[in-house]
């Protein structure tokens, strides 16, 4: 497994996209001026002119998907990648240069085949506080490593593993699981900062109550294809705004 002890870590970070102008454009910027990044390479699957216009102004590889699906973006990204090490960003989450500093950190650990970050909402509402440090408590003790916890892995660990299933629904889920039984993996500080807009516009309990539904009924055996039709068809009834609903697909796909 790769080591290089006499320098920085090749880091490749892939962000997959669906009308992210936005979130890139806070994002992107960012990374281009981060020594510890080698590659940003962002697959975008909404053929949104201003998100290649950023990609392209910050010299990050911009990659075109035609079917909007999280798992297939980044399986392309991957393949696309030189680096060491792989990092799979969400664009509306943070990632600075400490949390790069520590992917290199603990990567120089031969046994350490991957990681992720705690995570905390941008919003400081309590209940969002609270959620935070239960899902502290589950990360650290075996819990799943999603998606929006910046998800990092060894190149060659990725390839090994076959990289993400591409189902429209509990990519990270399924992944993690995957990667926590291939060997050690770690998960860092300082947090990642991530939207909690979905979290508060539902309210901070009906979000974790669904949220683990659907993960028991994963793990029960349902589908992802079953969970998503049931999670698009309940977001329809209770009327997401359109502003939000572009943020809800971006998410979830």
């Amino acid at each position: 497994m790769t080591d290089r002890r006499d320098g920085h870590v090749r880091i490749s970070v892939i962000v997959p996209a669906w009308h992210d102008a936005e979130n890139l454009a806070r994002l992107l910027p960012q990374l281009a001026a981060f020594q510890h990044v080698a590659q940003v390479i962002v697959v975008d699957a909404s053929h949104n002119a201003a998100s290649e216009k950023i990609a392209v102004d910050t010299h990050a590889k911009f990659l075109h998907r035609v079917v909007p699906s999280r798992g297939a973006q980044m399986n392309v990204g991957a393949a696309a990648a030189d680096g060491d090490v792989l990092v799979f960003q969400h664009a509306d989450t943070e990632l600075n240069e400490e949390h790069l500093r520590a992917i290199d950190r603990a990567i120089r650990e031969p046994n350490v085949i991957g990681g992720a970050f705690y995570r905390k909402f941008d919003a400081r509402h309590p209940r969002l506080m609270w959620l935070e440090s239960v899902a502290r408590f589950l990360t650290r003790h075996g819990g799943t490593l999603f998606g929006d916890q910046t998800v990092f892995v060894r190149r060659e660990v990725f390839q090994q593993l076959g990289g993400f299933r591409e189902i429209p629904l509990m990519e990270d889920v399924e992944f993690s699981r995957r990667l926590r039984a291939a060997g050690r993996v770690v998960v860092l500080d300082p947090p990642v900062r991530t939207s909690g807009r979905r979290h508060a516009r539902k309210g901070a309990w009906r979000a974790t109550i669904q949220n683990g539904l659907f993960m028991l009924l994963y793990k029960l055996g349902v589908s992802p294809h079953v969970l998503h039709r049931w999670y698009y068809r309940e977001r329809a009834a209770h009327s997401a705004p359109p502003e939000f609903a572009v943020e809800l697909d971006s998410l979830q796909q």
